[in-house]
């Protein structure tokens, strides 16, 4: 279930923002970026829909992921 980013409060959508980024180790190549650059990255991301909130029943859970990969989780 994709859930609006606009449906969080701004300190929760900033603590999965968070979570996701340092969970996933992103490489940015030889300069260092912020983890508040790294945030406003991906809350142009949400804005613009290429990445979606989504929670899933099964496990309670709230993961970030593009949306093709939400489209195609939601397909299975």
């Amino acid at each position: 279930m994709i859930i609006p980013h606009q449906q969080l409060s701004p300190d929760a959508l900033r603590g999965l923002m968070e979570e996701f980024i340092t969970r996933e180790g992103t490489d940015y190549g030889h300069s260092e970026v912020s983890l508040d650059a790294k945030v406003e990255q991906v809350q142009r991301q949400l804005e613009r829909g290429d990445v979606v909130i989504v929670f899933d029943l099964a496990t309670e859970s709230v993961s970030l992921l593009t949306r093709r990969d939400a489209e195609q989780l939601a397909n299975q």
